[in-house]
Parts: structure tokens; C-alpha cells; sequence
């Protein structure tokens, strides 16, 4: 089915075999290509400067309090096709003029995962071009080196520490260059995302709930209420705890005040983000410390939290740290990010055969 559908993309699937390029005479242009949950994505970057990147996510899952596997995967593929086409004609090139192309093999949702794959294998075997998997975390970290057309460019210095949250993952990475990274701390439970969708839909916030917490937070008192924060060893977090710390205690209130909820709502949300950004940011000061590393960036979907990123601003100039914030549009997942891994690995000739499978489960 796939196959067919691209060759239709691909002018009748006529092959064009002029792919491997002399790097150091003409461009390199890359198709990315990112489904690892619920949002479907194309993005195009010629030679690390992005030229397009377009996004269809899926309603459907908010009436549901959460991403729906099955309807995930359906949707991926009514929207797969169009999202690529779109992102080719915004980047105002041709299909010819791409030299290889990314796709996300992992982690993520499977059913989603194997719709990007399979359509990433079909087009490059109708346009003749080397196949390049891709770590969807290792793509969050390098959305920091993604370039524009205008404005400043003001990546980070290797080696540098990450700090990777969203609602799968929290952990801190120790970056040596652009395919060398380590993970030095991570959670062994549930995610910092996690957290706040799970906290905010006790609370009745819509999915995702993340982004309503935050503006929530805004207008309340952080230290109103004080919920547990775990003691563990390293740099590891957990997440859990609180979780059930912030259930207890609403149903102990609304136990006495059926209207607690309501009539706290921002200082709930104000609080539970304070206590969230605090057990982060305390293991990511005690690994720059500790490593002697003062370049530190952060990435990911919860990276796009404004008491998060305020925090961090606030840390780097105390603790003199070179500090390097994404841009919102490349903090949840886009196929931009997947497009710049795509790229460097390309300059490195690491390409994937078309038996390769994705996982839903890896760490980088």
C-alpha cells in the first residue's frame, strides 16, 4: 500500500538514482520524517538550514485524556502523504533534489512508528536515495543545532549537558559531539511529562495538560502547597511519588471542601510546577558541578514550560553556566529534528537497509 502511495509522490515511482552526491561541491538536502506518537511531521533541511517543517497533529485523543495507539496509527496515515507533499513545496524544491531520507525508528507508539517507516522505506526506494534511521531523543537534542535562514545561530559548545524532558523521558545527557552522547541520569520511573498530564487530569485540565498547568501556574502562588520529593541516588529522577503525594492530597481536601479543586486551582498548579522544576533542576546543578561542564541546554516537549525555561535562566547566571534554549517550535516533536540527525549521519555515511524495523522502546 505504502509503496504504491509513494510511487504516486514520486512522479509514477520513476527512480532517480543520481543520489550520492560529492559533498563538497553540491548540497545536501534531507527529508525528515517523524511519527513516533501523535503528531505526523515532515520537515526539509539542506545543508543544516531548516526550509521547511510542517506539522498535522491529531484531536481526536482529547476527548480520550490521552493518545489512543489505534487512532494514532490510523491517523498517520490519512496525514502522512500531504504532510510530505506540503513540506516539499513550502522548501520550494523538487522531489529530485533530495539526497537522502530520515525517518524516527524509536521509541515511541509502534502502530505509529511502522506507518513513518514504512513510508520512509517506500520513498526511498521510489527516488533511489540512502535510508537513515533515526533516535527520536537523539533528535531532540540536536533541534538545538538546527539553523534558519535569518536570525542568530547560537548552538551549543561540546561537550555540553542536556536536560531532556518530555512526557515519555527525563534525563540528563552528556553531549560530546553531534552522534557521541551519554545518558548520566534518568528516571526510574515515570517522566517529568508524565507528571504534569496525570496531575492535571485529576484536576479535570483537558489532555495535554502540561501546557494548561502552566498557564495556570502563572496566576497562582508556587508555595502555597508543598507535595514529596524523592530522595535518589545520582543523577536519576523519579516521579511516581509525587504523583501519588499530589492524589492523596487532593482527596484528603476534597474530603473536607468539595470545591478544593476549584478554588485552588492555580496555586494547585502553580505548586505542583515549582516542585516538578525543583527535583530537576537539583540533579542537573549537581551534574554540572560535579562534571565541571558549564555549557547546559535543555530539550523536549516540557522544555517548552515558561517557569522551566525562567528557572533555568535564573540558574545560569547564578551558577555562570553558558545556557542555550530551544526555540518553541522545536521543543515538541517535529520532523525538523529528525531531519538535522538525519543530516550529520549523512556527512558520517551511517544509512539503513530496508529491513530495518522500528522499536518502541531504546535508549541512545
Amino acid at each position: 500500500m505504502y509503496l504504491a502511495k509513494v510511487a504516486l509522490l514520486m512522479n509514477n515511482g520513476k527512480m532517480n538514482c543520481e543520489h550520492i552526491t560529492d559533498k563538497k561541491n553540491a548540497s545536501i538536502t534531507i527529508l525528515g520524517i517523524e511519527s513516533s506518537c501523535d503528531d505526523t511531521s515532515a520537515a526539509i533541511i539542506r545543508d543544516g538550514v531548516i526550509l521547511s517543517n510542517v506539522v498535522a497533529g491529531q484531536k481526536v485523543h482529547e476527548e480520550y485524556g490521552g493518545v489512543v495507539p489505534e487512532l494514532a496509527s490510523r491517523a498517520h496515515q490519512q496525514n502522512i502523504i500531504p504532510v510530505v507533499d506540503r513540506a516539499i513545496a513550502r522548501a520550494g524544491i523538487s522531489k529530485n533534489e533530495i539526497s537522502a531520507v530520515a525517518f524516527t525508528r524509536g521509541p515511541g507508539l509502534l502502530g505509529s512508528l511502522l506507518v513513518g517507516t514504512s513510508f520512509a522505506k517506500g520513498f526511498s526506494l521510489a527516488a533511489g536515495i540512502p535510508l537513515i534511521e533515526v533516535n527520536h531523543l537523539q533528535g531532540h537534542v540536536l533541534a538545538l543545532f538546527i539553523k534558519e535562514k535569518e536570525g542568530e545561530y547560537n548552538p551549543p559548545k561540546f561537550p555540553f549537558l542536556c536536560l531532556l524532558v518530555s512526557g515519555g523521558n527525563s534525563q540528563i545527557i552528556k553531549v560530546n559531539n553531534y552522534l557521541s552522547m551519554e545518558v548520566i541520569g534518568q528516571t526510574i520511573d515515570d517522566a517529568a511529562g508524565e507528571a504534569f498530564d496525570k496531575c492535571a487530569k485529576v484536576m479535570g485540565l483537558p489532555y495535554p495538560g502540561g501546557p494548561h498547568v502552566d498557564r495556570l501556574a502563572q496566576q497562582g502562588d508556587p508555595k502555597k502547597f508543598t507535595f514529596s520529593k524523592p530522595r535518589i541516588a545520582g543523577y536519576d529522577y523519579s516521579f511516581s511519588g509525587l504523583k501519588t503525594s499530589f492524589l492523596y492530597f487532593l482527596r484528603d481536601n476534597l474530603k473536607e471542601n468539595e470545591n478544593f479543586i476549584e478554588e485552588n486551582k492555580a496555586d494547585l498548579c502553580a505548586s505542583l510546577q515549582y516542585t516538578i522544576i525543583d527535583i530537576l533542576l537539583n540533579k542537573l546543578k549537581k551534574a554540572a558541578k560535579q562534571t565541571g561542564i558549564k555549557h547546559v541546554t535543555v530539550a523536549g516537549g516540557v522544555s517548552a514550560n515558561s517557569g522551566l525555561r525562567n528557572a533555568l535562566k535564573e540558574n545560569a547566571k547564578k551558577y555562570h553556566w553558558n545556557l542555550v534554549i530551544p526555540k518553541f517550535e522545536y521543543t515538541m516533536d517535529n520532523a525538523a529534528m529528525i531531519a538535522i540527525t538525519g543530516y550529520y549521519k549523512y556527512l558520517r555515511g551511517e544509512f539503513t537497509g530496508q529491513d530495518a524495523v522500528p522499536f518502541a522502546r531504546t535508549q541512545l
